[in-house]
């Protein structure tokens, strides 16, 4: 995962190599304990009455595979996965909790909030990161699986609206956004710019990142069709960075001088603004884990408050909180 964006009010980041900020990570190559995937993808569709039928054995499958997995994987390794926002927080603070803990073994990964939850249910993960609050639908499935969850705050966040550094466009107010992801701004010169045609890039719906987009910008409408979908913050800031037509939003630890943060109504996207509510596009990040807490689990997230964890959260570009705020869902 890369960091991108510098304009005015915000911390600009060096950039790192490639789309993928968390693939390149200088540290991870020298720590044998701590492993980094890729996320998995994958698509699945049923038609008829035969597929059908495949689509229940299938499912029952993979049921049955994920408890397998969940009772074979191996307990003592620390399992972490999830939002691929929080992926640089957990990878930097892995890093330092590893040197103060040489006995303990850890995984990092970034697969998606929602992705990330559902495995912390199915029991293949300790740890999920999540870039929303839980949904719904995901809090009836823990109830029915006799699951009780605990929430933690990880840190506090600001998604920036980022263009290519040579759009004069500076700031939008969130109906402009609204109406560009929604298409009825097609060209930059309706919103003030240049005679251009407007790139919206998106980010996919299995982010905690969507979500809130989706709640706070688009108000539940869907998003028009031809926007670009990006896996993960560094995707949006390298393609945004690549195109001098594209708008993206991305949290405040991908951005670097490739792309420039506007204004959002007038206001500055500082990360201090994370916690006063002036900014509108403000949240919380989290990390889930099963109550009670598991042991290795615990030490982790105990680690975050540190001098060291909160030193490593401010590095990658989040706000921590002001104390340890851990809480039962619901």
């Amino acid at each position: 995962m890369t960091s991108a964006r510098q304009s005015p009010g915000a911390t600009a980041r060096p950039d790192r190599p490639g789309p993928e900020r968390g693939a390149a990570h200088p540290a991870a190559s020298e720590t044998p304990r701590l492993r980094l995937r890729r996320p998995p993808c994958g698509l699945f569709a049923d038609r008829g009455r035969a597929v059908f039928a495949s689509a229940v054995a299938a499912a029952l499958a993979l049921v049955a595979a994920a408890s397998a997995q969940a009772e074979l994987r191996d307990t003592s390794r620390l399992m972490v996965s999830g939002s691929t926002t929080l992926l640089p927080v957990a990878m930097g603070v892995a890093e330092v909790f590893l040197h103060a803990h040489p006995d303990s073994r850890m995984s990092v990964s970034g697969t998606g909030t929602g992705e990330g939850i559902k495995s912390l249910m199915d029991g293949t993960i300790d740890i999920a990161g999540a870039s929303r609050d839980i949904l719904p639908v995901e809090l009836r499935l823990a109830e029915s699986r006799g699951e009780r969850l605990v929430r933690h705050l990880a840190a506090r966040d600001l998604l920036a609206v980022i263009v290519h550094p040579t759009n004069p466009i500076v700031s939008l107010t969130l109906d402009d956004l609204e109406g560009i992801y929604l298409g009825r701004y097609r060209n930059w010169k309706e919103l003030g710019g240049e005679d251009r045609a407007i790139v919206a890039v998106n980010r996919d719906s299995s982010s905690g990142t969507f979500e809130m987009w989706l709640e706070l910008v688009l108000k539940g409408e869907h998003f028009r069709r031809d926007a670009q979908v990006q896996p993960s913050g560094g995707g949006v800031a390298y393609a945004v960075g690549g195109n001098r037509s594209a708008v993206g939003y991305v949290g405040m630890g991908f951005l670097n001088s490739r792309v420039k943060a506007l204004q959002i109504d007038g206001v500055e996207p500082v990360l201090e603004r994370a916690s006063d509510g002036t900014y509108p596009l403000s949240r919380e990040l989290y990390f889930f884990t099963r109550d009670p807490v598991p042991t290795e689990a615990r030490r982790f997230l105990d680690y975050l408050a540190t001098d060291e964890g909160r030193s490593v959260i401010r590095r990658e570009g989040f706000l921590p909180p002001d104390a340890p705020d851990e809480r039962p869902v619901p």
